[in-house]
């Protein structure tokens, strides 16, 4: 069974903007990659990788 690449082009919650940290998935209005939120979670809680990247919760509007 094959999987295919997750399409994030309608997803509120992350952008990829050319020549914007590489055009790398960051959150919106931000330069913050989600990737190193991923890998921060490995060993860390999400409240610990909030309070260390002096980050809040904001969830998109429609």
């Amino acid at each position: 069974m094959s999987t295919s690449p997750l399409d994030r082009s309608q997803c509120l919650a992350v952008e990829s903007i050319p020549g914007k940290v590489s055009g790398a998935w960051v959150f919106p209005d931000t330069r913050l990659p989600v990737a190193a939120i991923i890998e921060n979670l490995v060993d860390l809680s999400v409240e610990e990788v909030m309070e260390q990247f002096q980050v809040t919760m904001k969830y998109p509007t429609d």
